[in-house]
């Protein structure tokens, strides 16, 4: 198989979707891989490291999309990339669909075959593809939501971790999946006062287990979250909904209720955003002051540290897109339940059940 990795073109997105080491194990497989020249610059990776890890360096992203059966990214297809999409062509990203109601068009429109790292899923309902960016979203999200409550920021000049004689900043974590927990990791380390919430009696338990005590777990609840939000100085939102929009937990009131200053740093913007005032966000301009709250919502927070976050991302995905160049994606998704929860669109038919839901369409899978 041909497969093809472009340069990013999402603002500020220094990831690339594969180091040289990933190229070399695709070419061990007998594949041919083409990479854009410049695609690594921004994550460490010169076009020469692709080059002895045995790809070809290509000059212009429309000769890679257009001789690759496979193109593998990190953020989903921007804009000037869909005229480059074409039927048949597997895409294999992060896609986020059910917030991205013209990409889904898109998509179906040019009978894309894509495969969405975050819905592919264990049969223990884990994501395997999207621990790795939770995880960095997670520690970087403590760091996000101390600038945001910096007086230059509009915040309300709160030190998390306090100072000799003064309390510490308040922090809540909504969602106690990957995310959450390594928020709330970073943030009981820098010495905040730290909640967690969750739906999940099961998770606050072992949360509460893991965090030594740390971390105050609340079942949330429309009393609970209102009584915590409004009482807080940052607010983490971690909700995840595998395939769908995230729930809106926080209204434009609530929100408005808040103490004057604090912040919100909203992780599930990607999937549309745990509160009303949310709004996606880029790295060149990441706040905006909504209901006097300073909300941070950049859609792709791990590309701050975009050396870290393609290791990781490749240690995750690799496994996947070998499976996906070796046996084509129906055989893959014949004989791999994951592969098949993450196929999102295919032959101009959503497929994932979640994505479809959210769309207001009907899932029609190509196993059936």
């Amino acid at each position: 198989m041909n497969v093809g990795i472009p340069t990013e073109i999402k603002s500020d997105e220094q990831r690339v979707s594969l180091t040289p080491a990933g190229v070399a194990a695709l070419r061990t497989h007998g594949h041919r891989v083409m990479v854009q020249a410049g695609a690594g610059v921004g994550s460490g990776f010169a076009d020469t490291d692709y080059r002895k890890a045995g790809a070809s360096i290509v000059t212009g992203a429309a000769d890679v999309w257009r001789r690759a059966d496979m193109i593998l990214k990190v953020k989903e297809p921007q804009p000037p990339e869909y005229p480059l999409m074409r039927p048949g062509l597997i895409v294999f990203t992060y896609l986020h669909l059910a917030a991205d109601s013209r990409l889904s068009r898109e998509l179906i429109r040019r009978r894309v075959t894509a495969v969405g790292y975050e819905t592919i899923q264990l049969e223990d309902s884990s994501l395997p593809l999207l621990a790795p960016m939770s995880e960095v979203a997670g520690r970087l999200a403590i760091q996000a939501g101390s600038w945001c409550l910096q007086a230059r920021s509009g915040g309300r000049g709160v030190l998390l971790s306090g100072a000799s004689g003064v309390r510490p900043g308040k922090v809540v974590v909504l969602g106690g999946g990957i995310s959450g927990l390594n928020a709330c990791r970073v943030a009981a380390g820098v010495g905040a006062e730290v909640t967690i919430m969750d739906i999940n009696p099961t998770r606050l338990r072992y949360l509460g287990d893991l965090l030594g005590g740390r971390v105050t777990t609340v079942m949330s609840n429309r009393a609970t979250l209102d009584e915590e939000v409004t009482n807080c100085d940052l607010v983490i939102g971690a909700v995840l909904v595998p395939g769908a929009r995230a729930p809106r937990l926080l209204s434009a009131k609530m929100v408005a209720r808040m103490r004057r200053g604090a912040a919100i740093v909203d992780l599930s913007i990607d999937q549309g955003g745990i509160a009303e005032t949310s709004a996606p966000t880029t790295h060149a301009r990441p706040t905006f002051i909504r209901n006097g709250v300073v909300h941070y919502c950049v859609t792709n927070m791990p590309a701050m540290v975009p050396h870290t976050s393609t290791y990781a991302l490749t240690n995750a995905t690799l496994t996947y897109a070998l499976e996906i160049a070796d046996h084509g994606i129906l055989d893959a998704g014949m004989n791999n339940s994951a592969i098949r929860h993450g196929l999102n669109t295919f032959d101009g038919h959503v497929v994932h059940p979640a994505v479809a839901q959210a769309l207001k369409m009907k899932p029609n899978s190509p196993w059936q």
